[in-house]
């Protein structure tokens, strides 16, 4: 949604940006003089009587917290709405639209029921109420866009939906990140984060140090440490749609491979983000025993994050859409940083990432082990598959946000209103 807000201060109009302020949105959004962000406070669950009598009561509560922050806004001429999360905003949007007679578009990034249905099951009466809730409120939006072609297909024949496929693209700002910053940026993680840190002492006083560069202080030239680790990472929402346990489980094979004279570098693998899981994936990890593969699990700023992804050797995504429809938008900020990728499999995946042209396609743990043996071997070697698919992802020249947004939902809008 902030790449939207920014799309529209692109264009001369004026954003109100709704949402939870639970981390520092992007620079861009805090600089831009078109965008105001309108704070909702996260509420906090009741803890009294039967679960569905709270989840009902929490529903009920923010729907009427959500319509009257919006009511509080200017006259807006669209309301702009991802979903998911679409219970209760989908409902709240279309009253507010009717209330100020405005547009309503909606953003359909995935369905809300299927993620609903990994906790409770297809057939789970909620499920059932979420999804017939999804699709009657769906169809009285105005506009519709979707993230791939297969849910453009699911909407329109399933829900009656007609939508129009505006593919995730990465903004601007993810990109490869020059050596220099790189160095500044492994600094400044190195603070916090062992990982980073050097992995012997440095020879010359002169040379400042990071586990994977050095710098000579006397003329501010950077060199990547010879015999530096490969650096792997990955991000998630620690949510149930990402078993985390299959990167594990291959990062103990890699281990073993090493240990029975593979020639393969240390990893370090970065796990960006935070979400509900965090803290039991943490305690899986303290409990691996290591030597040549460091884990570390931050939450980085908005600025960092494409810094990291543009400066990492390899990608990984666990991603697996509950609803099969939908792409993951890491994979497409990591394409954007030129970063070949490692993703599991599901139905809709062929449209972002092409096996064996910009990355690879696994479906277990053994399959990601095996790959990444032969990704690193050699490592840091400029030739071998991982080269070639960073090659390839140069060449693509891929399209950015603001191009696939000026081409697919400017004309939605009307550019001269």
């Amino acid at each position: 949604m902030q790449y939207h807000a920014l799309s529209l201060a692109r264009h001369g109009r004026g954003v109100a940006l709704l949402g939870y302020l639970q981390s520092r949105p992007h620079g861009d959004v805090l600089r831009s003089g078109k965008i105001r962000l309108v704070p909702v406070a996260e509420l906090r669950g009741l803890r009294v009587g039967p679960k569905l009598f709270q989840y009902v009561v929490k529903v009920i509560v923010q729907a009427i917290q959500l319509l009257y922050t919006m009511l509080k806004i200017d006259q807006p001429s669209y309301i702009l709405l991802q979903n998911p999360p679409g219970l209760p905003s989908i409902a709240v949007a279309w009253v507010a639209c009717l209330f100020w007679r405005s547009k309503l578009i909606i953003d359909w990034h995935n369905y809300g029921y299927t993620i609903m249905s990994l906790s409770h099951g297809r057939n789970h009466p909620l499920v059932q109420i979420a999804k017939w809730y999804e699709k009657l409120f769906g169809r009285l939006s105005d506009y519709n866009l979707c993230v791939t072609n297969a849910m453009k297909e699911d909407l329109w024949v399933n829900c009656n939906i007609k939508a129009v496929t505006l593919y995730d693209k990465p903004a601007s700002y993810f990109k490869e990140t020059p050596l220099e910053l790189q160095h500044h940026l492994y600094m400044k993680l190195a603070k916090d984060y062992e990982p980073f840190k050097p992995r012997t002492e440095s020879v010359s006083s002169d040379a400042e140090r990071s586990a994977f560069t050095e710098m000579d202080e006397k003329n501010g030239h950077v060199i990547k440490t010879r015999g530096r680790p490969a650096l792997v990472i990955s991000s998630t929402s620690w949510t149930e749609d990402e078993d985390f346990s299959v990167l594990l489980k291959a990062l103990e094979d890699y281990e073993r491979y090493i240990n029975e004279g593979v020639k393969l570098p240390s990893l370090v693998c970065v796990i960006t983000g935070k979400g509900p899981l965090k803290d039991y994936y943490n305690g899986l990890i303290s409990k691996l025993c290591f030597k040549h593969i460091q884990i570390c699990t931050p939450w980085l700023e908005a600025e960092d994050y494409p810094l990291l992804l543009g400066s990492a050797d390899l990608g990984v995504c666990l991603h697996k859409s509950s609803s099969g429809l939908d792409l993951p938008m890491k994979v497409v900020d990591m394409f954007g940083c030129c970063l070949p990728v490692c993703a599991i499999y599901f139905d809709c995946l062929h449209e972002l990432v092409k096996h064996n042209e910009n990355g690879l396609i696994f479906r277990d743990s053994n399959e990601l082990a095996e790959q990444l043996k032969m990704l690193f071997l050699g490592f840091p070697t400029l030739e071998g598959k991982l080269h070639n698919f960073r090659k390839n992802l140069r060449a693509s020249k891929q399209l950015r946000w603001d191009e696939s947004w000026d081409q697919t939902v400017l004309p939605l809008l009307g550019q001269n209103e």
